[in-house]
């Protein structure tokens, strides 16, 4: 599984927190996991959801909600309808790097959300509640005490789940005035229903609720003996193994996204894909790659960058450099390990550069070698990683011809 961290604009301008969960091969489908009411996207059952769908194929977007978590703004200002904006707001980012969601996936409130998103994200194709409450509304069970105090002075600090939070009116006016029926009967998307009948904080009645009102095609899954949070590991695997297998039944896997560029004998060809806005072909002989950029720059992060290629190869020459060397010297080297990292410096910072003005590329090198070699082997060894091929046309002077074909 590879993870990505990194920030979207919510619905309030604010910057929220973002982590994109994908699988080690190019992802099946892009799903979206909206967190339980003041939780965070870190929260137990959301990290290990996540995790099983990788493992499947399935990459997973979970975000902190406005004013929770990592994100920026002000919980108090904050409600349901302003939830399902975010929703929305990471749909968006996903779709403007040619990933939108397929699925969206939520957690108690985070599962009215997602409900009620659903008609606003075209491309989802199927939506799954966890301890979902059918009446936006019955979250304000949690803080009942305090109403008559938020009505009359306009806010009140309530505690939940251990902590203060300050809640205000237009909260209440909000969920007050939420048809979720209206958004579960008109949904026109496979649901996923999962409940736990032992549920203290949301009755299992809210599943059969969100049963009758929704059309086919719809399933229930009963979360034996699992609390609303699905502390205990077993029930948040139990579930995200259920996810998984019906993600994987629901969601069409779609033809592999390599486009079917065709080699030129001697020639590296890249070709443009055309999914998302970087994602390109590459063919090297009869090998096929695609190189991306990373989702937090508008990629889909389905293949490695430009630099990352570059640092690649020179990496590669610079391994297999050494081995040769090695080898014709009867040294016993076992493997070598290299890696290389590219960034911007300024060029003041450069001692041995002749350029002194702006900024400059350094590709930092660091090689390990394995073996039993004495010190003196692994010295002439480093200075013959600065004569591969690759190394000596990156520190060179070089002439790039550029034609329209």
């Amino acid at each position: 599984m590879r993870s990505k961290r990194f920030t979207f604009p919510g619905s309030q301008g604010f910057l929220l927190s973002a982590r994109l969960d994908k699988p080690d091969t190019t992802p099946r489908a892009y799903a979206l996991f909206a967190h339980c009411f003041t939780c965070t996207k870190d929260i137990f059952a959301a990290s290990r959801i996540a995790q099983v769908l990788t493992e499947h194929g399935i990459a997973v977007l979970r975000f902190d909600f406005t004013g929770l978590g990592s994100s920026e703004g002000e919980f108090a200002n904050t409600n349901f309808s302003s939830n399902v904006a975010d929703l929305v707001r990471a749909a968006d980012h996903l779709r403007q790097a040619g990933a939108a969601p397929a699925i969206l996936i939520g957690h108690s409130l985070g599962g009215a959300a997602v409900l009620a998103a659903a008609g606003s994200i075209s491309e989802v194709k199927a939506v799954a509640t966890i301890g979902a409450p059918f009446d936006v509304g019955h979250v304000t069970a949690s803080f009942s005490d305090r109403i008559p105090e938020i009505e009359a002075k306009g806010e009140a600090e309530v505690s939940l789940v251990g902590r203060p939070f300050v809640i205000r009116r237009q909260f209440l006016e909000d969920v007050a005035v939420q048809k979720l029926e209206q958004h579960i009967a008109t949904l026109k998307r496979s649901l996923l229903i999962l409940h736990a009948p032992l549920d203290r904080q949301v009755g299992i009645e809210n599943a059969g609720a969100i049963f009758q009102a929704a059309k086919h095609p719809k399933s229930f899954v009963s979360l034996d003996r699992a609390d609303h949070l699905l502390s205990r590991r077993q029930d948040a695997e139990y579930a995200a193994g259920v996810l998984a297998a019906w993600a994987a039944n629901v969601i069409e896997t779609p033809a592999a996204p390599m486009a079917p560029v065709a080699a030129v004998e001697g020639a590296v060809v890249v070709e443009d894909t055309g999914n998302g806005q970087f994602q390109q072909a590459v063919a090297i002989g009869p090998h096929r790659l695609l190189a991306d950029e990373p989702v937090a720059v508008g990629g889909t992060d389905s293949g490695p960058g430009p630099y990352d290629l570059l640092l690649a190869a020179l990496g590669a020459c610079t391994a297999m450099t050494i081995r040769l060397n090695a080898a014709g010297k009867g040294w016993p080297l076992v493997k070598t390990r290299v890696i290389l990292r590219h960034a911007k410096i300024h060029a003041a910072d450069c001692r041995s550069c002749e350029t002194t003005v702006g900024k400059i590329d350094r590709i930092t090198r660091e090689i390990t070698f394995y073996g039993e070699l004495d010190d003196d082997q692994r010295r002439r060894l480093l200075e013959i990683a600065d004569k591969c091929p690759v190394h000596r046309t990156l520190t060179s002077e070089i002439e790039i011809v550029t034609t329209a074909a």
